[in-house]
């Protein structure tokens, strides 16, 4: 196998144990028809090198990786549904296939898969992933990594041959098996599940190994598991901020869905903004918007109640605590800093730039139908006057207060102005109906062509942009 020097195999979940994970083997899929590979994610980990027929059996018929995990693993987890608390959960369609180091960063990096088959915890479903539901979450990790946000990176996605039955999309439809990168797939359902069975043991050895190999910086620290929450909480904060200013809905923010490096992950009914509502919702099951775009810091941070919740088994209740208050305050303070960096601005300190974010959120609220999210952060970047579509708009007395704002700031990094990408009218976005518009030829008659000039679209404004999650 053609791997680089850059390929660093070092997997360490599996040191863990048998009771946070279950050896499993994915399905024979009828066919395995290559749909993307992210070239630029496996230069990171030394896989670009692989021949396409090589990166199919490893990414379709799962061939273990040299040196790495074999056989997969599918991990145990429990947690909160629209907070039910289900104690039936764990990987249902997809395990643990790899670790490696980071190319650059020595960061331990994960591949996991999403369609990959049945497994002890599919709970009476097939394991499959509907092709449809790969593309969107190809289209969601472009999308969001162009805009800074911490993410997954799709790294895979295989066409499988099958007719799935689908209750929420014209059926049959078709399948596929998706591949993902990642920091890690360790939730906050991990800690969940052994706190369920009262082992505070197998607490203590989660804590151990999520320090040794995310977070050693910890490693000296007084009460480590209290450290422990405080630092995923400040990753969380950073998380849910980069969503707003995003103006990204993920949809279900299960404690199953949050993972301990605060990444985002794991795609199914996500929506952008198409103008600012704080009440707009991404799941169509979600009734009581419960997770709606403006809840969704609250979420966050019950989450990570929950999460403290498992953590007294091995630590002080008080200290707890502690690191749980430190969220709100690390929320405001990266929910300003992801604005300012999204207006390609350089920060002038906490209270100016408390008042410029609090009058864009202001004025995005009260733009009305033509002002869509995107769009705004387009016109204003790096200071630039808007002279487009929306110029009327801004120079109304509304947008007064922004204005005066803004003028008193550099811009940072103006160089990117000369980009291609901005020299445009329009921004790039990725709503619910341009989503169906790719799609829908892919189901007509096989045409990828849309969703490849998207990708390509996405990554010229990811370059233009130039922010790093």
């Amino acid at each position: 196998m053609p791997v680089s020097a850059a390929y660093r195999p070092d997997p360490k979940f599996p040191e863990l144990g048998s009771e946070f994970a279950d050896p499993v083997a994915a399905a024979h899929f009828p066919k395995t028809i290559l749909r993307y590979r992210n070239d630029r994610a496996a230069a990171t980990v030394g896989l670009d090198a692989l021949t396409d027929e090589e990166w199919i059996a490893h990414f379709g018929r799962f061939h273990p990786l040299p040196g790495n995990i074999d056989p997969p693993l599918a991990q145990r987890y429990h947690g909160h549904q629209f907070r039910v608390y289900n104690p039936e959960l764990g990987d249902g369609r997809g395990f643990t296939f790899a670790q490696v180091r980071e190319l650059g960063t020595d960061r331990l990096l994960e591949l996991g898969t999403k369609g990959s088959g049945q497994t002890p915890w599919s709970r009476s479903g097939d394991g499959r992933l509907t092709l449809k539901g790969g593309v969107r979450e190809v289209l969601a990790t472009a999308m969001l990594e162009a805009l800074g946000v911490p993410t997954s990176r799709s790294f895979s996605l295989v066409e499988t041959g099958e007719d799935l039955i689908r209750g929420d999309e014209p059926s049959p439809t078709r399948s596929s098996v998706l591949v993902r990168l990642s920091h890690s797939h360790i939730r906050f359902g991990t800690f969940q599940r052994h706190a369920f069975f009262e082992r505070a043991d197998r607490i203590a050895a989660l804590v151990d190994h999520v320090i040794a190999n995310y977070y050693p910086e910890l490693e000296g620290a007084d009460d480590r598991p209290a450290a422990l929450l405080a630092a995923v909480g400040e990753r969380a904060a950073r998380l849910a901020a980069s969503w707003m200013a995003a103006g990204f809905v993920h949809g279900v923010l299960n404690t199953d869905n949050m993972n301990i490096t605060g990444e985002s992950f794991d795609y199914g009914p996500y929506r952008f903004l198409p103008k600012s509502d704080p009440n707009f919702t991404a799941a169509y099951f979600d009734h009581a918007g419960l997770y709606a775009f403006g809840r969704q810091p609250e979420a966050v941070f019950w989450n990570l109640q929950q999460l403290a919740g498992c953590l007294t088994f091995v630590s002080d209740s008080d200290r707890l605590v502690e690191a749980l208050n430190g969220f709100g305050p690390a929320y405001r303070r990266e929910l300003v800093a992801a604005v300012i960096r999204r207006l390609g601005l350089q920060p002038r300190g906490e209270g100016p730039d408390d008042l410029l974010v609090q009058a864009a959120f202001k004025n995005l609220a009260e733009g009305g139908e033509r002002l869509r999210w995107e769009p705004f952060f387009f016109d204003w970047f790096c200071q630039r006057e808007p002279t487009g579509p929306r110029a009327d708009i801004y120079s109304g007395e509304a947008f007064a207060d922004f204005r005066d704002l803004i003028r008193a700031y550099a811009p940072d990094r103006p160089e990117r102005l000369a980009h291609p990408y901005f020299a445009g009218r329009e921004p790039e976005e990725l709503l619910y109906d341009e989503i169906e518009a790719i799609w829908a030829p892919i189901a007509a008659a096989d045409d990828w062509e849309p969703l490849e000039a998207k990708l390509f679209k996405i990554e010229a404004a990811r370059q233009a942009w130039g922010f790093s999650p």
